[in-house]
C-alpha cells in the first residue's frame, strides 16, 4: 500500500466522521423525568425545557430543580448512545471535535 492510498483512506474516514458528526448535531434528543421534559441537540446543548404545570404544586420548586437535572441526564445519555451507535470505535476521537 502506498502513501497516497493511505492518505486517501484517511481523508475519506475524516469526511465520513465529519458527516456523521453533523448528522448527530442536527438531531434532537428528548429527556423526561416525571413532569419535566428537556430536549438537547447533538452538541449537548439544551434547546427546550418544558414543565407540565398541571402536575406542579408551588411547594415543589426544589423537586422541580432535581427533575430538570434528571431529565437532562436522560437526554445526555441518549446523545452519548447515538454517538456510540453512529461512530462506534471512533466515538472517543470526537471529544475534541464536538
Amino acid at each position: 500500500m502506498n502513501m497516497q492510498s493511505i492518505m486517501a483512506q484517511a481523508q475519506k474516514m475524516q469526511r465520513d466522521l465529519q458527516k456523521k458528526k453533523e448528522e448527530i448535531n442536527a438531531q434532537l434528543f428528548p429527556g423526561k423525568y416525571e413532569f419535566v421534559e428537556v430536549t438537547l441537540n447533538g452538541k449537548k446543548e439544551m434547546v427546550r425545557c418544558k414543565i407540565n404545570k398541571d402536575e406542579l404544586d408551588a411547594s415543589d420548586i426544589e423537586i422541580l430543580e432535581d427533575f430538570i437535572v434528571l431529565a437532562t441526564k436522560d437526554a445526555l445519555q441518549k446523545v452519548d448512545q447515538e454517538i456510540q451507535n453512529k461512530m462506534g470505535q471512533y466515538a472517543g476521537m470526537l471529544d475534541g471535535l464536538m
